[in-house]
């Protein structure tokens, strides 16, 4: 497969862009990793996203378990609503974004502990081994032990198992779908939903080998530099064959017994072909999907104050609490 990067078009989007998204755009122009080296890219997001900025006054707990076949130490963030309850919560396995090759849990812990006080729910952030130090499959490995851990300790934790989701932004999202495929066909572990909000499922998008070339997305935040320079790095040198149909949701022929989905991009985002086409190709594999493409919207539109990013927290508010519901019959 060709990884020759796709340029972005002379014109720019810019003019399509939602305004209050546009500081957004231009603060991102000099992050790109192909350009800067992983360690100052790294560094220049830790300056975006400063731990104490993302600091809650909630208590939340940190637990280390061993991750994956060579147990390895992997560390966890536990959320919870600040009331006490006398009832199973449901759980949200949150595995965050930044490439697969960037990011920490903490960058996403307001964020957390908001959801787990919206919808009663303990919200388990994990942070999974980055590339390329640690290439596929060692972030799957580590979500997986992830969820094992949480149905394992759903009783200590106050948990009910039935009722565990899996959701992930960019790199977490195509993270959190691997993990739903992974978890379908061990058959181990039921996940109740996934929620993918820009995932990254296609090693294509960005080069000549992608099926579309959509000259109206990817100029802003994360481009197809980005894209190509992340699945380098997270598909390392090799990997073995078994591991081979989870590298690629998107490559993945059968998407049937998955759970129920919820997709979000925007219609600006480089993953807005893979995503929308991964919508569809779940329906048609009788999966139920809602999905949403939310206009002048860039990758991360969603850290922005805007009319946009507001409609698209109601609609994941309430998709989150349809699949995070009491099971019929309960």
């Amino acid at each position: 497969m060709s990884n020759t990067i796709m340029s972005n078009p002379a014109q720019t989007t810019l003019p399509l862009v939602d305004p209050a998204a546009r500081p957004l755009a231009q603060a991102f122009a000099a992050f790109d990793p192909a350009k800067q080296g992983i360690t100052q890219y790294r560094a220049s997001l830790a300056q975006l996203f400063p731990a104490d900025a993302q600091a809650t006054d909630a208590p939340w707990e940190e637990r280390m378990i061993a991750g994956g076949p060579d147990g390895k130490q992997l560390r966890l963030l536990i959320h919870r609503p600040q009331q006490a309850v006398d009832h199973p919560l449901p759980a949200i396995l949150f595995l965050h974004a930044s490439g697969f090759i960037s990011g920490t849990p903490d960058m996403f812990s307001r964020a957390n502990q908001a959801m787990a006080q919206q919808h009663q729910a303990l919200v388990l952030s994990v942070q999974y081994r980055l590339a390329p130090e640690s290439p596929f499959p060692a972030p799957l490995h580590d979500a997986y032990a992830a969820l094992a851990w949480l149905v394992k300790h759903a009783h200590e934790l106050g948990l009910d198992p039935a009722r565990i989701i899996v959701m992930g932004e960019s790199a977490g999202g195509g993270l959190a779908a691997m993990l739903a495929l992974l978890a379908r066909d061990r058959a181990e572990y039921r996940l109740a939903g996934q929620v993918l909000i820009y995932p990254m499922l296609d090693p294509r998008t960005g080069s000549v080998a992608a099926p579309v070339q959509n000259p109206s997305t990817g100029e802003f935040v994360w481009t197809a530099s980005h894209n190509q320079f992340a699945w380098s790095a997270l598909r390392g040198v090799t990997f073995k064959d078994e591991w081979q149909p989870y590298f690629a949701p998107a490559l993945v022929p059968d998407l049937a017994a998955l759970p129920p989905t919820f997709i979000a991009v925007g219609a600006l985002d480089l993953f807005l072909e893979e995503d929308v086409t991964y919508a569809l190709r779940l329906s048609r594999a009788s999966v139920p999907v809602e999905t949403h493409v939310y206009p002048g919207a860039i990758h991360g539109f969603d850290f922005v104050d805007s009319a946009i990013a507001t409609q698209y927290h109601a609609d994941l508010a309430a998709a989150l609490g349809r699949m995070l519901a009491t099971p019929p019959g309960d």
